[in-house]
Parts: structure tokens; C-alpha cells; sequence
């Protein structure tokens, strides 16, 4: 499959005019070919227009029909090949175990939403039967069920050219609760984007699906998203990525005449707690551990422990010098583009000038272009508490451990953590009552708590939750990752007094779809 360097809209490639766009290999410093034309209003209007007139058609096709599409893209992705291999390791730097296997991620994500699909429980279909004799009124006949909220406007992220991209998480999900999506593709990997949009543009042909269910749109600078999110036939928007990014979306969404939900997944810092029974037992352990953690991928995970909280004593000591140990030993790593490079570079230096911080340790360091060197950093509880500027996100390879004099000041320094996608626990069976005292603060701070682990690495199933409270996501109330995101791009609509011809299959009398139905209450297939 050869790269053009076009945008697809709909069934048709178009070559923006609005400037050219380079991918750059961040290793090499290379500027790859082809160049590809960035789009503008006039491509905007075209893939919303199409993907308007295709969600009627598109949200009432069979549970079948939109489940066989979705493994449609996720064969045609893996039938490109190493090509697209090759094209995701030029244009982000990462190596090619970890492309292969975030494309495996990707295809799951796409064959996950096609089972739940087939299964139906989406649907969340309600029967309640009218009851005429009822006084002192009758009661109708009331049905509800969940449909596509209409059009998705999707944003490839930087640090996954794959699997939170053209036809990642928020694709996938969009698409299985009926919702033509229209993606406006990453910048910093646009030959990986093309290939990508048109395997799920060829299942879109060969399912016999309308155009406008999936359209790809490039863009340098800001216009291009903000043209999109602005549109009003797009009716919610998925995102990962920056703060400022997400924000600015936000602002656009709800200035809008009709307002429309951003799901945005921005920043996090995942905290680490360190309770003593464990520190006694195995801090080394967990230093080690800890760093491998850190230094994977470059840190360039929505998920990197970027802050621990530990008892200030010889256990912490411990966990600092093998912490440090191993970081000494780590090896510079190139970041995915010069630009993100550049921001890591400028974090670790805002902490290593900040006087009530301490460099504990830094890696190995880099020997080519853009890559991003591994930084340990401590403070007190004391400053912690009074710099807030501590707990902004550094994207990469750098965590600071906070020293709390006590467990009572590490309890409430939880409690004055901003919200975050993960938090970790590290205990022993010793450490059950703090903990105790520990999991309620969290379940109020984030989306997941692990126990025991790192949070790098998060597994794609039904129950995973990948969100957090503000500013983490901008709906702590959602995932982005897991069967659970398709509740995003649903909702619900009822159906009074319906005659059963007019009804929708999932709602008319007898069941004939088998579904799982809650009537007057009672969960069952009746």
C-alpha cells in the first residue's frame, strides 16, 4: 500500500492545500516523504457533510453488520503488513516490539467492540408495558434503548500511533455505538495515519457501508481541529493529549450554539505509596521495579508514576539508593518528536532550578537527537504542600518522591492531590488498616488503584477504567480504554405508546433481537 500523502474523505482522497506536513523520524532527524497537503475548511465541510448524511443509515445497521466492519478494519490493518510497521517506527522513534505490539492492541480494541456489539447489552434495552386498568390513571407503554449520539470528531495522540489514533479506543468505541467518526490525524505521524485510514476506509467499501462512516483529515497548527470541533454536525469529540489542548477543545464545545461533550484524557501524575510494612520488607525491590516503570517508553505513557510519597527513615533511604542505582544504569531515550523533546527538557529543568527540590539521580546520558534523559527528584511534604507548580505533569522519565515525616501527612497529602488516571499502592498484610484509611481518598482522586504494580501498561478488557476526576480527563464519569467506552458516544431514547411495527428491533414485542431486556425491572430475554 503506497503513501500519497492525501486526506481520505469518505470514499475519496483529496490533497489539502493549507501548507505541507512532514513526518520526521526523531532518531534520525530525518524529514520523511512523502510531504502531505494540510486540510482546511472546505475538507472540514466535505467529511462532515458525509458523515451527517451516513449516520442514519449507519446507526440502524444490524448488530451483525456493524460487528463484522469493525473486524473488517482490524484484518485490513494487520493485512498492511511491515509497511505499516516500518512507516510507525520511522515517524515516532519507538522500537519495533513496542509498535508490533500496540498494532496487536489496536486490532483487539476493534475485535473487543465487534463482541460487544454482537452481545447487545449497549443497547440497555427497557420495556415497561403500558397498564391500562392502572387508577387512578392509566400507565402508557414506555421503552427506552441507547443509540449513537451522532457524528465523533476523534484526535490522534502523539504518544500512540496506533492504538489511541486513527484507529484506536475512541474510533473504535465511536464506531460500535453507530457514530460515522471523522479523525483528525496526529501530525507528528501522518504516512502511519494514511495507512491506517484507508484499511478502515477499504472495510468500509467492503462492508457496503456509506462513505461518509469514516473520513481522515490532516492538519498542521490548530485550524483544522478547531474548524472540526466547531462543526455542528459533530456531536461529542474524543481526545488525547495535552492540557492546553484539551481545554482549548472544551472552550470550542461549549461556546458552541449547541454545546457537546469533549472526552478528553489530558494529565496525570499516577502516585505511588509507599506504606511502611512494604518499605520494610522489600524497598529495594521496589526501587528497581519502580524505574523500570519510569524509564518505559521514555516515560511517554498517560500513565507514568510521576510522583511517590514515602516515609521519611532508612526504608526510604533504601528505596532511594536502589531507585538510584538502577537510574544510573538507564539509557537516554529518543522521545517522539522534537517537540515533546523540548517540553521534557524544560520540566526536569523547572525542577532541577527550584531550590526546595533535590536531584536525587539522573540516567545515562543521550547520545543522539531528541533523546530524553531519566531524572529522580525528592522534596518534603512541607514544600510539596506549598508549591503546586510540583504537581504538574513532566512528560517522560522523571518522578519526584515526596519525604512525609509521618503516614498521617502522606493521608493528607492524598487528599490534596489533583484528580489522575492511577494510583498505586505499595503494602504489605501489615499495612491493611492504612490502606484502609488510604482507598476511600483515592476512589475520590482517580480512576484506577492498583495494588502492588506499576501503572504503566493498561490492559484493554470489560472492566478496565481508563479516566480519572479533573483535570486527569475532563469526565471522571467515563474510560477511554475498555468495553465501558462505549457509553461515551450513546444515549438513551424512549418510545411512548409505540405500535409494535414502529418500534426499533430492539424494543418490539417478543424480543426477537435476544436480547438482554429490563422489563418492568426484571433483567431477562423475555
Amino acid at each position: 500500500m503506497s503513501i500519497t500523502g492525501e486526506m481520505l474523505i469518505g470514499a475519496s482522497a483529496a490533497r489539502g492545500a493549507q501548507g505541507d506536513i512532514h513526518g520526521i523520524n526523531p532518531s534520525t532527524g530525518e524529514t520523511l516523504q512523502p510531504a502531505f497537503g494540510g486540510g482546511g475548511a472546505e475538507e472540514v465541510e466535505r467529511a462532515c457533510a458525509l458523515a451527517a448524511k451516513a449516520f442514519d443509515i449507519y446507526r440502524e445497521t444490524s448488530q451483525e453488520q456493524r460487528a463484522t466492519f469493525l473486524e473488517a478494519a482490524a484484518q485490513a490493518i494487520m493485512d498492511i503488513g511491515d509497511e505499516l510497521v516500518e512507516r510507525a517506527v520511522a515517524e515516532s522513534g519507538l522500537p519495533r516490539g513496542r509498535i508490533e505490539g500496540e498494532r496487536g492492541r489496536t486490532v483487539g480494541q476493534l475485535r473487543l467492540f465487534a463482541s460487544v456489539v454482537r452481545e447487545g447489552s449497549f443497547i440497555e434495552a427497557r420495556v415497561d408495558p403500558a397498564q391500562p386498568e392502572r387508577k387512578p390513571l392509566p400507565r402508557p407503554d414506555v421503552r427506552q434503548r441507547h443509540v449513537g449520539v451522532g457524528p465523533v470528531a476523534v484526535f490522534g495522540a502523539s504518544n500512540f500511533p496506533l492504538a489511541f489514533s486513527v484507529a484506536g479506543g475512541d474510533t473504535a468505541s465511536a464506531l460500535a455505538a453507530g457514530c460515522p467518526v471523522v479523525v483528525k490525524g496526529h501530525s507528528a505521524h501522518p504516512g502511519t495515519s494514511e495507512l491506517v485510514g484507508r484499511a478502515i476506509q477499504s472495510a468500509v467499501k467492503k462492508c457496503g457501508l456509506p462513505e461518509g462512516v469514516f473520513s481522515l483529515l490532516l492538519g498542521s497548527g490548530s485550524k483544522v481541529g478547531a474548524a472540526l470541533v466547531a462543526d455542528p454536525r459533530i456531536q461529542a469529540v474524543g481526545f488525547t493529549g495535552s492540557f492546553a489542548g484539551g481545554t482549548a477543545l472544551m472552550k470550542i464545545a461549549q461556546n458552541r450554539p449547541q454545546p457537546i461533550p469533549v472526552y478528553a484524557e489530558m494529565s496525570s501524575i499516577n502516585p505511588v505509596f509507599l506504606l511502611p510494612a512494604a518499605m520494610a520488607k522489600r524497598a529495594e525491590g521496589i526501587g528497581k521495579g519502580f524505574v523500570g516503570s519510569l524509564t518505559m517508553g521514555a516515560g511517554q505513557f498517560c500513565t507514568n508514576p510521576g510522583l511517590i510519597l514515602g516515609v521519611e527513615g532508612p526504608e526510604l533511604n533504601a528505596f532511594l539508593a536502589s531507585a538510584t542505582e538502577a537510574l544510573k544504569g538507564a539509557a537516554a531515550q529518543t522521545m517522539l518528536t522534537p517537540g515533546i523533546f523540548k517540553a521534557y527538557e524544560e520540566g526536569v529543568s523547572r525542577l532541577s532550578t527550584n531550590n526546595r527540590v533535590e536531584t536525587v539521580a539522573e540516567g545515562l546520558t543521550g547520545t543522539g537527537p531528541n533523546q530524553g534523559r531519566a531524572a529522580l527528584f525528592s522534596t518534603t511534604a512541607e514544600h510539596f504542600a506549598a508549591d503546586h507548580a510540583l504537581q504538574d505533569e513532566v512528560f517522560g522519565s522523571a518522578s519526584l518522591v515526596i519525604r512525609c515525616p509521618d503516614v498521617e501527612t502522606m493521608l493528607r497529602l492524598a487528599e490534596s492531590i489533583e484528580g489522575q488516571l492511577t494510583a498505586t499502592i505499595q503494602m504489605e498484610p501489615e499495612d491493611l488498616e492504612l490502606a484502609r484509611k488510604l482507598v476511600p481518598v483515592l476512589e475520590r482522586k482517580v480512576g484506577r488503584i492498583l495494588v502492588n504494580g506499576y501503572p504503566t501498561g493498561v490492559e484493554v478488557n470489560h472492566a478496565m477504567v481508563h479516566g480519572g476526576p479533573w483535570p486527569a480527563t475532563s469526565d471522571g464519569r467515563t474510560t477511554s480504554v475498555g468495553s465501558l467506552a462505549i457509553r461515551r458516544f450513546l444515549r438513551p431514547v424512549a418510545y411512548q405508546d409505540f405500535p409494535d411495527a414502529l418500534l426499533p428491533e430492539a424494543l418490539k414485542n417478543g424480543n426477537p433481537l435476544g436480547l438482554w431486556r429490563r422489563t418492568d425491572g426484571e433483567l431477562g430475554r423475555g
